[in-house]
C-alpha cells in the first residue's frame, strides 16, 4: 500500500520543477551559483514579473532560497529536495529491479525444466 504524507512535499517539488522555465532557472542557479532575479531574468525572453513569479513558486516548493546581501536580494539553489527526489527514484528502481529478477528467476527456473 503507498504512504501518504500529510503534506506532500514530493508533489509540490515535482510540480514546481515540472515547467521548463523554472528548470532552466534551476540549472542556471546550479551552474553559476546565486544570483539577483534581474540577472537571472536576463536570461529568458519574458518580463521579470513572469521571471519573479516562477521564483516564487520554486521558493514554495524549497527548491531556492532567497537570501540577502546588504541591498541585493540573491536566489540560490536548494540541493536537498532534488537529494529527496533522487531518493524516491531510487527506491522505485529498487523495487523494479526485485521483480525483474523474480521474472528473471521464474523464466530461467522454466527453461530449466
Amino acid at each position: 500500500m503507498v504512504e501518504q504524507e500529510s503534506h506532500d512535499w514530493l508533489t509540490d517539488i515535482l510540480k514546481a520543477a515540472s515547467d521548463p522555465t523554472r528548470r532552466a532557472i534551476l540549472t542556471l542557479l546550479a551552474q553559476h551559483g546565486a544570483q539577483r532575479v534581474t540577472a537571472i531574468a536576463g536570461h529568458f525572453d519574458m518580463s521579470l514579473n513572469s521571471v519573479s513569479k516562477h521564483i516564487k513558486v520554486l521558493e514554495r516548493a524549497g527548491l531556492v532560497i532567497r537570501r540577502t546581501e546588504w541591498r541585493e536580494h540573491l536566489i540560490e539553489v536548494q540541493m536537498d529536495p532534488l537529494r529527496e527526489i533522487d531518493r524516491w527514484f531510487d527506491d522505485l528502481r529498487s523495487i523494479w529491479a526485485q521483480r525483474l529478477e523474480a521474472l528473471d528467476t521464474l523464466l530461467t527456473k522454466d527453461t530449466a525444466t
